[in-house]
């Protein structure tokens, strides 16, 4: 019998779960927590500069490796710091383990010394929370938190701890847990094989205008080589969610393009002209469907998902099938194969021919290159991919740079596109590039923002100095928040209310104050060779502050309340 205190508990729980990174940040409530893991070798904690930074290193940890990131804050503005990047995971659906902190239990309602409901706080924005109540149940509590965050649909979960739970006088028998006892959770583990069928015999003998609409769930799932699988048997066209980049190769001939708000054009007019939609790991987001009383009128939908209650949430599914995007897909795959007929190939070659003549020679996302007298922001994300050969993880922060990153470079594999899709998170992007470095350090790791959102968490240059983490940072500096400044462009005729940012700092000074080097481009012919020369710099971080054109906007752009097929192409160019 081996005993521990509550705080030691947590801590060989972490090592016994085979967690390899803690992000956080001490205080009072968690030092006996932080005691312990000064014991613990087996462990790397990662100190940050705010508790926001240490949700999205996480986060981005998580992304890219499917494994459960595990936070450590304080009570009080701990452990509200890190509330947004709770709600960036639960949005995403990314697992995730938050410990905080909490005053001692007899005096939790008094208004102590950095108290908050953290339970409370949190509840609408995580996929379940527990309090100890006593250092006893630290280890089932545990186990349950890690198995709730990375089964089923995935998200974070929260621990919250009184500091006298953590006591180090007090020890208690310690035993691993090796199976989470969970009554009334038990997600699908695989979906209605009778369900499946009708789905496979729809697509592959009634269909005629077929596509698959694939999301982060494909990506989180480990469903993309039989997405793929099944897309080649039938030769079906691919879209992709914003948060299912990669899922699918994104240089293949059958993938059109990402589709929704600012999708391509031949993704959102496939998908309005389409007779089946198989909608896969994906929930019919607003930002994908414009509006959901013109979505896709001719369409009857197939819609796979391991969460129930996503399923005919905003669109009505014709055949609804819950399970394991993975398992499901596996077991469609097998049953193509037992009917073992192809598609009527005079109709699938008409398809082609329509998607191929929207394509036609706009290419997935057109756009005016210019004179070369100043740089675009599509030639740096394209230049991105090209110095990259394709092969990096990509963190993007929010606004115009993160649609120009999801359009223009071509993600071929999964879980290397991380970014907030749900809540739209300004200041994800460097700390998710650090959690992705720190796990993978002979990757390329990007991260693309704008001077905007990179203000965000700047303060983890830092952190990144202090653990050596050489991410790259493409600054596609506009001088304005570039969405924002669109909108009030295309909407409110070009009332620009607080979008320009009137003072910046000199970006390079501030790299290379943190003990990092920077680099500023004003001149196209300079991208390629200053970008090739950043990344060939493999053990340092190269902040690259790239002055693009600040007239650009993001198209396609949907028309509000529109359908699929309703877009601006350009300001004064509509379907």
């Amino acid at each position: 019998m081996e005993l521990l205190s509550g705080a030691e508990m947590v801590v060989r729980f972490l090592r016994d779960e085979g967690v390899k990174y803690i992000y956080g940040y001490p205080g009072g409530a968690v030092l006996h927590i932080y005691d312990a893991l000064f014991k613990e070798r087996s462990i790397e904690h990662i100190l940050v500069r705010h508790e926001q930074a240490a949700t999205h290193m996480a986060d981005g940890y998580a992304r890219a490796t499917g494994k459960a990131g595990v936070v450590l804050v304080t009570s009080g503005p701990g452990a509200t710091n890190a509330i947004t990047g709770i709600a960036t995971a639960f949005m995403d659906s990314i697992p995730m383990v938050v410990i905080s902190g909490q005053v001692p239990s007899n005096m939790v309602g008094t208004d102590a010394f950095q108290e908050t409901d953290m339970i409370g706080i949190s509840r609408p924005i995580v996929k379940h929370s527990f309090m100890i109540k006593h250092p006893s149940e630290i280890p089932d509590v545990m186990k349950k938190a890690f198995h709730l965050a990375e089964s089923g649909r995935p998200g974070p979960v929260v621990i919250d701890i009184p500091k006298d739970m953590t006591n180090p006088a007090e020890k208690f028998e310690y035993v691993y847990p090796k199976k989470a006892k969970l009554r009334s959770y038990s997600p699908a583990v695989r979906g209605h094989s009778g369900q499946i069928r009708k789905a496979a015999e729809l697509l592959l003998l009634a269909a005629k205008r077929p596509i698959i609409y694939a999301g982060g769930g494909v990506v989180m799932g480990n469903a993309s080589a039989q997405l793929t699988e099944l897309a080649k048997m039938l030769n079906l066209p691919v879209t992709n969610t914003l948060m299912g980049l990669g899922c699918y190769p994104g240089s293949d001939r059958q993938f059109v393009g990402m589709l929704g708000m600012h999708g391509s054009y031949t993704a959102n007019l496939a998908m309005h002209h389409s007779d089946v939609i198989l909608a896969v790991g994906a929930r019919f987001d607003d930002r994908v469907i414009n509006g959901a009383a013109k979505f896709c009128p001719n369409a009857k939908i197939i819609h796979i998902d391991i969460d129930p209650a996503s399923i005919s949430k905003t669109i009505k599914a014709d055949i609804p099938i819950v399970g394991p995007v993975d398992s499901v897909l596996t077991e469609m795959v097998a049953i193509v194969k037992e009917i073992g007929q192809a598609p009527n190939a005079e109709t699938v070659a008409s398809w082609w021919k329509q998607i191929d003549e929207w394509r036609g020679n706009r290419g997935l996302f057109p756009y005016d290159k210019g004179d070369g007298s100043i740089i675009k922001p599509q030639a740096a994300i394209e230049m991105l991919c090209e110095v990259t050969k394709g092969e990096a993880y990509v963190a993007s922060d929010v606004g115009q740079h993160q649609m120009f990153a999801c359009q223009y470079y071509r993600f071929n594999k999964p879980n290397r596109w991380l970014n907030s899709g749900g809540l739209g998170t300004m200041g994800f992007g460097l700390p998710a590039a650090m959690g992705v470095k720190l796990n993978f350090p002979d990757a390329d790791v990007a991260c693309v923002t704008g001077e905007g959102s990179i203000q965000m968490n700047i303060q983890e240059l830092s952190t990144c100095l202090q653990y050596d983490l050489p991410v790259k940072i493409i600054n596609l500096n506009n001088g304005a928040l570039g969405m924002v400044r669109q909108w009030q462009d295309m909407v409110y005729n070009s009332r620009y209310s607080h979008s320009y940012m009137e003072s910046l700092p000199d970006f390079v000074k501030l790299a290379e104050a943190y003990g990092h080097v920077g680099m500023r481009i004003t001149d196209l012919k300079d991208l390629k060779p200053k970008m090739e020369e950043a990344f060939a710099m493999k053990d340092r971080l190269v902040f690259l502050d790239i002055a693009v054109d600040t007239s650009e906007h993001v198209y396609p752009m949907q028309i509000k309340d529109g359908a699929m097929r309703d877009m601006w192409l350009s300001k004064t160019e509509r379907t």
